[in-house]
C-alpha cells in the first residue's frame, strides 16, 4: 500500500509499502533494502520502478548509506549508496530523495516556494540525537523558510505495537511518550515523537499516517514483526520500503 500526505503534491512524493515489486519469498514486494542479500536484478527492478513513479531514472535516486545517526548532507547530485548519512536536503530539480524504512519513521519535508526539499531516518535513535532538526537547520540554511515547509511522518511501528524496557524509557526521559506495558516496560510513539520535533522546529503543518508498519503485515515491512517471527537471519538482511520526494 501506499501512502501520501494531502499537505504535499502526490506527483512529487510518495511513501510506498511492500505490495508490487519483483522481489519473492522473504523479500517479496518492494524491497528496496540493497544492503540485503535479496536478489541484485529484482532491487534494480524495484528500485527502477520507484523512479518511475516520478517519471525519472534509477540514476535519480539519492540511497543514502543509513545508519542511526543525527548526521544530514546536502546533496547537489544523486548518488547510491555512497553518502553515509540518515538525513538530506537537495535544492536541484531531478534528484529523488529517498529513505528506506521498516518499522523507523520516514519523514518528508517541502517548503516548494523556495525550491528546498529533506528527508529525514528518524528512528528512535536518530530522533533523539537531533536527525529531524538537523535536517529542517539545513533546509533553511539553503534558503527555506520555515513558514513554508510543511512535513509528512509516514507508515511506522505504533505505539500499540512498540515495547520498550525501563532503560529505554529513562533515555528519552518524557513520559507523554510512553502508555504503560507489561511490568516493567512501556509502549513508545514514535510517530508522536516526531511531530513533537517537527513542532518544536517551529513547523505548523504537519500530517501524519497513522499506520503501524508492525501490525499490516500484508502492506509493509517491519523490523520487529521479522524479528520477532525469527525471520531476520543477518543483522542487514531484511526488507525495506521506500519513502521518496522530488522538487
Amino acid at each position: 500500500m501506499t501512502w501520501f500526505a494531502t499537505n504535499l503534491p502526490r506527483q512529487k512524493h510518495c511513501f510506498f509499502g511492500s505490495e508490487g515489486g519483483v522481489s519473492r519469498g522473504f523479500y517479496q514486494g518492494l524491497n528496496v533494502n540493497t544492503k540485503s542479500d535479496d536478489d541484485k536484478i529484482c532491487l534494480k527492478t524495484n528500485l527502477d520502478n520507484v523512479a518511475r513513479y516520478f517519471g525519472l531514472n534509477y540514476e535519480n535516486l539519492l540511497l543514502l548509506n543509513q545508519g542511526v545517526s543525527a548526521n544530514v548532507e546536502y546533496i547537489s547530485s544523486p548518488s547510491q549508496d555512497e553518502v553515509w548519512a540518515d538525513g538530506a536536503v537537495t535544492d536541484q530539480k531531478n534528484i529523488i530523495l529517498c529513505i528506506r524504512t521498516a518499522d523507523c519513521a520516514p519523514v518528508l519535508l517541502a517548503d516548494y516556494e523556495n525550491g528546498i526539499i529533506g528527508a529525514s531516518h528518524a528512528g528512535w535513535r536518530g530522533a533523539f540525537a537531533g536527525v529531524i532538526e538537523n535536517t529542517v537547520d539545513l533546509m533553511l540554511a539553503k534558503g527555506a523558510d520555515i513558514k513554508n515547509i510543511v512535513a509528512a511522518v509516514g507508515p511506522c511501528i505504533a505505539q500499540k505495537s512498540y515495547e520498550v524496557d525501563q532503560q529505554f524509557y529513562d533515555t528519552i526521559g518524557v513520559p507523554a511518550f510512553f502508555e504503560a506495558g507489561k511490568v516493567g516496560h512501556w509502549q513508545f510513539d514514535l510517530e508522536a515523537y516526531c511531530i513533537d520535533k517537527l513542532k518544536k522546529c517551529g513547523i505548523n503543518n504537519i500530517e501524519a499516517s497513522g499506520i503501524d508498519t508492525y501490525s499490516e503485515t500484508e502492506k509493509y515491512y517491519s523490523f520487529r514483526r521479522f524479528t520477532h517471527q525469527k525471520l531476520v537471519k543477518n543483522p542487514r538482511c531484511f526488507p525495506t520500503e521506500m519513502s521518496a520526494i522530488v522538487l
